[in-house]
């Protein structure tokens, strides 16, 4: 049983435009007005408040909006382990990809927990990689070395679970592009010399959605995971049939690839919940994109109804 829950933030996101919060928080609205409750058959929706957006740098720390995002990530923590503690499929509809750390605090109260991370890029940026004196760093581009104890202990350190918030081996990075491997060769491409495994974006346009899933699971399986997150950042869609988004790229996915994929790992039952961000409404003001997201993630996930 799906228990939807919106999460109205652009807290991880930098401005697009001096002075203006970018609209990926606008996007759980635009995916409930496209029918994304009735598509995905919930019958639990829970929606939090939508948390200020500071511009300037905040004390004591280089992450943008790096105290509210700590805050945020607790309220979403507490909701996502309520959810999950009755029985029920949290499906995190936000928003930026920063959502992620308190859907993964949320989740880890029970125990370890693996990650198969969905995104168009890798989103690794950490202190060890950019110069964190030069600009603030934004957690949306920094989810996942913030999930695996890269960063400032304010986004990574959590109550309970320490840190980090998944084992580096625990992972599953999906399409990235920026990233790939020779054609010739099979194996996983690894991010920056982690343990963390990735199937690149050519990869698998290369394999298909069939075996990058079935490789996928097997994953999991090597590593004798139980429980899993999924993290979708709709930038893994390619930009012809998803510019609204902050970074669009190609080459990506298309919709019917995206709702395959989705499926195939969703109906996994070590899968215990899921995020979805990085929609933004304003990029698209004719709302020509809401619905085929709305589709997508209704029929991706048609198996946890």
């Amino acid at each position: 049983m799906i228990e939807l829950i919106t999460t109205p933030s652009s807290l991880g996101l930098r401005p697009l435009t001096p002075g203006h919060e970018p609209g990926a928080w606008r996007a759980p609205q635009a995916l409930l007005d496209a029918g994304l409750a009735d598509r995905l058959g919930a019958r639990h929706v829970t929606t939090l408040d939508h948390p200020d957006y500071d511009f300037e740098a905040q004390p004591l720390t280089r992450l943008r909006n790096g105290h509210g995002l700590r805050a945020y990530s607790m309220i979403i923590a507490e909701v996502v382990g309520t959810a999950l503690a009755a029985g029920r499929f949290p499906l995190v509809v936000g928003g930026d990809c920063a959502n992620l750390l308190g859907c993964l605090a949320g989740a880890r109260r029970d125990g370890r927990c693996g990650l198969v991370h969905l995104d168009g890029h890798n989103d690794f940026f950490h202190p060890n990689n950019y110069d964190t004196a030069a600009r603030l760093g934004s957690a949306a581009g920094m989810d996942l070395a913030l999930a695996t104890g890269r960063g400032e202990p304010l986004l990574t350190h959590w109550p309970i679970i320490g840190t980090p918030l998944v084992a580096d081996a625990d992972v599953v990075q999906l399409g990235d592009r920026e990233t790939d491997v020779p054609a010739e060769q099979d194996h996983w491409a690894m991010v920056e010399d982690s343990a963390i495994v990735c199937f690149t974006t050519q990869q698998i346009l290369r394999h298909g959605i069939e075996t990058t899933s079935a490789r996928t699971l097997d994953r999991l399986s090597e590593r004798g995971l139980d429980r899993v997150w999924l993290h979708l950042d709709v930038d893994i869609l390619d930009e012809a049939v998803m510019p609204a988004v902050d970074s669009p790229g190609a080459p990506g996915l298309d919709f019917a690839q995206l709702t395959e994929l989705l499926g195939r790992l969703a109906a996994d039952e070590r899968v215990i919940g899921a995020d979805v961000g990085i929609y933004d409404p304003e990029l698209d003001p004719d709302r020509l994109y809401s619905g085929p997201i709305a589709d997508a993630l209704g029929e991706g996930f048609a198996a946890r109804r």
